[in-house]
This record gives structure tokens, sequence and C-alpha cells, in this order.
């Protein structure tokens, strides 16, 4: 076999885990613009249709580290392909769901398949990929699928919810999951962590894995409950209990599930806290832009996913020019840039008027956010995943997708408060106008987008205090021609 044969392999497994990542990110989003249409067909009450979204957002960041974690020990490509298969059939239950509770059931089992997946494709990226140039470009690829795909999410899901029915934003994923479970055993080569042991950490898997998903569900009734509501207290104390108690069981485990050394690394410790600030961000700026434009706008489901094209395509282009950035300006440098690149984008949609016009007042905000998010997400990726050793790859990728997700649900929760607090105080001040009123949800909006613009900075203070320029790679971070040989044993 030829060099460029086992080269382009490389680049096909890269297709591959980047198609089956788009996917997973896809659907956090594609769901939101049909939920009217949901709501309609399924009979669903006013209070249950959150848990939708819910339900998948519960169980995808709650399993995640344990994802990691059994992708090291049982194999990245088994769990990939388990991942995927979960996925599939999940989703093609939810597209056949007859009720609520079937349809919530389903959520909640496409997104653990969306856990075992999600830390697995990152992991083999790593593993195919050695650190340096290469692993720099795949992973700005692999950025723009992962920061493209809420933008493309509300888009798809408009078209398919307005041409086709509620159902096909699920029955999509089925043909894109059958054909990558088909291509894995060609393309990927199984990898695992080289341990001396093959135990499980069944205690802390379970307390971080309820802990999260506590903490995920504690947010989410904090949207309709208040912050400050017994029920919500108690769930966020249950949450926090449950993580100490975890980190007491990492202490003492022979064999732990999130080895506590690798906070040791400054390095991965800022890039996982600026991930949970820039999937705040993201989630966030997502679900408020998409209120704005129904809400006060009054554009359709389509309309309403077309407006984020920009958006989408500013993150593609960026996110793969990135890597090229960070070769000469290293982490740190790109990272800042793109969190204050990001930080102005929203400053500059603070300003939404009442009758906001799209070319003028949001279009551009959107390329500039857009292209913030692709300087991000590429560089805090790097940040994460290097000087990690082969035997942490799977868990190194669990820990930076639960920040992300983790920073994303409680992002959406802290700014559903602000905004509706926000209105609120705008409809005291003016006794005739309704919460409902389209002046008293836009100043929300504009509240809201103030505190995200303000946490953007702050992660970019991180960025400068904490990250410090790349380590050479791992003396256990296989060099290329090794990766090339063990896809020429595969073949």
């Amino acid at each position: 076999m030829s060099i460029n044969t086992k080269s382009d392999r490389r680049w096909s497994a890269l297709a591959l885990i980047v198609t089956a990542q788009f996917m997973v990110i896809l659907d956090v989003a594609i769901v939101n613009v049909a939920l009217p249409s949901i709501k309609s067909d399924l009979d669903f009450s006013q209070a249950n249709l959150q848990w939708v979204i819910s339900a998948y957002a519960i169980m995808f960041g709650g399993a995640l580290l344990l994802g990691g974690r059994l992708a090291d020990l049982l194999g990245r490509r088994r769990l990939f392909m388990a991942g995927l298969a979960l996925f599939a059939t999940s989703s093609l239950l939810c597209g056949l769901a007859w009720s609520e509770g079937s349809l919530i059931a389903f959520r909640a089992v496409q997104g653990l398949g969306g856990a075992l997946l999600a830390p697995a494709a990152l992991s083999l990226l790593m593993t195919i990929f050695a650190e340096g140039r290469e692993r720099n470009l795949a992973l700005g690829i692999y950025g723009a699928a992962s920061g493209s795909g809420a933008a493309a999410g509300v888009l798809l899901g408009g078209l398919l919810t307005s041409y086709l029915n509620w159902s096909w934003i699920f029955f999509i994923n089925v043909p894109v999951g059958v054909a990558a479970i088909a291509l894995a055993p060609l393309l990927l080569r199984e990898s695992r962590a080289e341990l001396a042991h093959r135990h499980f950490d069944v205690p802390g898997a379970a307390s971080i894995t309820a802990g999260l998903m506590l903490l995920v569900y504690a947010t989410t009734r904090a949207t309709s409950d208040g912050w400050g509501a017994g029920s919500t207290l108690a769930l966020l104390a249950g949450a926090v209990a449950l993580v100490l108690a975890f980190v007491a069981i990492e202490l003492r485990s022979p064999w732990p599930l999130l080895p506590l050394r690798i906070f040791r690394r400054r390095m991965l410790t800022a890039a996982n806290a600026a991930m949970a600030i820039i999937g705040a961000v993201a989630f966030s700026e997502f679900f408020l832009l998409t209120l704005y434009l129904q809400d006060v706008l009054h554009y359709s489901a389509v309309q309403s996913g077309a407006a984020f094209s920009g958006f989408a395509l500013a993150v593609v282009v960026v996110s793969n020019v990135a890597q090229v950035v960070v070769g000469r300006l290293g982490v740190r440098s790109t990272l800042t840039a793109g969190l204050l690149v990001s930080a102005v984008s929203v400053a500059g949609l603070t300003r939404l008027p009442m009758n906001g016009h799209y070319f003028w007042d949001l279009f551009p905000w959107f390329v500039l956010g857009g292209a913030g998010m692709g300087l991000s997400f590429v560089p805090v990726t790097i940040a994460s995943l290097t000087g990690i050793e082969r035997s942490d790859a799977g868990i190194a990728s669990g820990l930076i997708n639960t920040s992300r997700q983790i920073g994303g649900a409680i992002g959406i929760a802290a700014v559903s408060a602000i905004a509706a607090t926000s209105a609120n105080h705008y409809v005291d001040a003016h006794s005739a106008v309704t919460a409902t009123n389209g002046a008293a949800l836009d100043h929300g909006f504009q509240t809201a987008l103030y505190v995200l613009t303000g946490l953007l900075v702050l992660g970019a203070l991180i960025a400068v205090g904490l990250l410090k320029s790349a380590p050479a790679p791992s003396a256990n971070a296989a060099p290329v021609d090794e990766e090339v040989a063990a896809f020429e044993e595969a073949a």
C-alpha cells in the first residue's frame, strides 16, 4: 500500500468522524424550531414540551465522562460504533413516537448514544493524528463541524419541519448512522488505553453521571421554578454533593474514572474553563436570537433557520483557517483573539431594535460571531488535548465535551432567567406593556446579551492568564508513520 493511500485513509477516517460529530451537534439544535409542530401533533402540554430538549441534554451531558472512559477501556472504535447504532436506532424511534412519554424516553436514549459517540470520535482523531500540524488541521475540520452544527440545525430543522414533517428531523439521522457504521470497520482501527488493568470505576461512574445529570436537570427546572426556589436549590445541593463524592472516590480509587492528576496540566484546566464559557455563550446566543427572530421580528421557522446561514458559513471557513493561525500565533493568542471577536459580535447584538433589519442589524454581527467561534473552538480543543497521554485520550475527550455541554445547559438556564427578569422589570416600569410585548422581550434579550459579552471577556482573561505555549508532543503520542502502519494492518 502506498504512502499516499495510507494518508488518504487517515483523511477518509477523519471525514467519517466529522460526519458523526456533526450529526450529534446538529441534533442539539434541530429540534428547537420543530417544537410547535411536535406540540400540536402529539398533544404535548406546554410544561412537558421542554423535555423534548431537556431529556436529550441531561443524558448527553451527564454520560459524556462515562462514555470517554468506556472508550479508553473497551475500545474507541467499538464505542464509536455502539454510539452510532444507539443514536440511529433511537432517532428512528423518535420519528415514530406516538405520545409525550415515548418521545421524551427515546430522546433520552438518543442523548446516551451521543454521549458514547462524541468522546470516542474525538479520541479516535487523537490516535489517528499525532500532535502537530496535521492534528491541528484535523481539529480545524472537526471544529468547523462542531461549531456550525448548531446553526445548521436551526436551518435544517426549519426546512424539514416546513416542507416535510417534524419526524424527518429524526429520520435524517438513520441513513447517516447506518452508512457510518458500515464504513467504520474499513476506515478506523481499534485502539484502547494501554493499561495494566481493565477494572472499571463503578462508584466514580455512578456518582459523576448522577451528579452531572442532576446539575443539568436543576438548571432546566430553574428556568421555570426560578433560581431561588427551594426545589432548584435542593437539586443544586444534591448535584454538588454527588460531584464532591466523586472527587473523594477518585482520590482513593486505584483505577479512577477521571484521573485527577490530569488537572495538574494548567493548559487542560484553562481549556476546559474556556470551553464551558464558549458552550454557554454559543448555546445561549442561538437560543436568544431564535426567540428574537420569531417572537419580535415574527420570522417563520424557515426564515429563522436561513438567518443563521451567515453564522454557519463563517464558522466553517474560519475554523479551517484557525489551525494555520494557531501554528503562527500559538494557542493562547488565537483563543484570546477568537473570544474577543465573539465579544465584539455579541456586544453589537445588544443593540437589537424592535423593527430590526436583517442585513443591517444582524448579518454583520452573525458573520463576526461565526468567525469568533471558529477562532475559539479550534485552539481550545487543541489546548485540551495537548500533552495528554494516549491512555487518557478518551477521558480527556469526554471532559472537553462535558465542559461544553454543561456550560451550555447552565448558560441557557441562566440567560433565560435573566431575560425573563429583565423583561418583567421593563413591564413594571411601563404599565401599558405586557410581558409578551415585543418591546419587553427585546429589552430582556438585550440584557442577557450584555451578560454574555461579559462572559466572553472573562474567557479571554482566562486564556491570557492561564494558557501557555503548547509543549512539545508527548513521548507517548505516536508519530504519524506509526498510525499509518496501524491503518495498513487494519486493511
